[in-house]
């Protein structure tokens, strides 16, 4: 198939949208599929021909959309029009304008095309402070229905959650629950770890109890609740936090991490460095209000870490924790300090417990996930076809009822 991903941004590495658009393009070519990409952001050495408009800047709110690496792309009704007819189906990532133009020209030709709900309004919303305030929220959801999900007939949603969410919501598309997949790397390293040891520490963390959250350090992700648990701890003079992300809230996460006995460390990290870092990682904390998925959870529970995860009733992540004890009530410090100090205390159990976590991750790997993406690609092609067939029957049966002119 000839596949056209539309995102506005594609090439940035602080995303886990852009992140999962990268890989499921890289795992649809290595099975021959053609894959471009129509974004703002086509690098220089890009040698995959992609789709490139410009960038949009937005007045007022573009240095934020920096600090989160995104931005909007430029509607060129020209350029998106050349992406869709090159394509045999059409794949939209993000509910935002050149999406919208993109579906209205699919549509208006007869072209196979389905949607994503990666993005919460939630996570745009978190920016300016309004993440909770649910009219607000609302107001997106009702939008992008409109305007997005319910012109296509099949939408991509990385969980059961986020699919029975939209659902509710009157979204009338058949939703394909599809987890964004985690690579081979982590599941080896899951294995390597359980059957040779977890690695050494390095000799800046040794001696410490490491804990890490991967993820954007942004108001939603609640970087701060798992600051604010450790002085809570019986453990608080040996805990070292590790935070893998970058993102608006960098300034104020360091200040506030200034009380603690170990300053929290900031990472950026490759893919290689974060299995390594994951490694040494005693505990792994997902402190989110918010998720659809969160596929750094997955990826640090595949190397055999026991996850705490915020028992948030709009995060999609709770389902990946085998009972309760990997819960905590969300944006509470105290409960989240009572959840990381059980799992200390209890360091066998915590080994045996991270193994059943490696086997649970067996099932979100990246092959799986983009044959089922497959699948809906294929039934998206035969419907859309099956469309073109009734509509033309329609028209023929139509035209042959209207009565000769000499009646009239």
């Amino acid at each position: 198939m000839r596949i056209l991903f539309v995102i506005d941004s594609f090439y940035t590495t602080n995303n886990g949208t852009s992140i999962s658009a990268q890989r499921f393009a890289g795992e649809l070519r290595r099975r021959g599929h053609e894959v471009k990409v129509l974004c703002w952001d086509t690098p220089e050495y890009s040698t995959d021909g992609d789709f490139t408009t410009a960038k949009f800047h937005m007045p007022i709110f573009q240095p934020l959309m920096d600090k989160h690496d995104f931005s909007f792309a430029y509607n060129h009704k020209e350029t998106v029009h050349a992406a869709c007819d090159w394509a045999d189906v059409v794949h939209i990532f993000v509910p935002f304008g050149i999406s919208w133009e993109a579906i209205d020209y699919c549509n208006s030709i007869g072209k196979p095309v389905t949607a994503a709900f990666h993005i919460q309004p939630e996570n745009m919303t978190s920016s300016v402070n309004m993440g909770k305030v649910e009219w607000f929220n609302e107001l997106f959801y009702s939008r992008w229905s409109r305007d997005i999900y319910n012109k296509v007939r099949h939408v991509h949603c990385p969980s059961q959650f986020m699919a029975d969410m939209v659902k509710e919501r009157g979204y009338t598309a058949k939703m394909h629950a599809i987890s964004n997949g985690i690579q081979k790397e982590f599941l080896e390293a899951g294995k390597r770890f359980i059957d040779e040891g977890r690695p050494a520490k390095s000799a800046e963390l040794e001696g410490k109890i490491v804990i890490t959250m991967v993820g954007r350090l942004s108001g939603e992700k609640r970087q701060d609740v798992i600051i604010n648990a450790v002085p809570y701890s019986k453990y608080a003079d040996k805990i070292q936090l590790a935070f893998a992300g970058k993102g608006p809230k960098y300034d104020e996460y360091v200040a506030l991490g200034e009380k603690l006995p170990n300053k929290p460390m900031f990472l950026y990290l490759s893919k290689e460095e974060l299995i390594q870092h994951l490694g040494m990682t005693d505990l792994y904390v997902h402190a989110s209000d918010m998720e659809s998925e969160a596929i750094s959870c997955i990826e640090a529970f595949a190397t055999g870490l026991v996850p705490v995860i915020a028992n948030s009733e709009v995060s999609a992540t709770p389902q990946f924790a085998l009972d309760g004890r990997s819960l905590f009530l969300p944006g509470n410090p105290k409960d989240l300090a009572r959840a990381i100090d059980y799992w200390l205390d209890h360091p066998n159990e915590r080994k045996y417990i991270g193994e059943l976590y490696y086997q649970s991750a067996k099932r979100y790997t990246l092959e799986n996930s983009v044959t089922q993406f497959e699948q809906m690609l294929q039934e998206e092609i035969e419907d859309c076809a099956k469309a073109k067939e009734e509509k033309h029957e329609e028209e023929v049966t139509r035209s042959s009822i209207r009565l000769p002119f000499f009646v009239w």
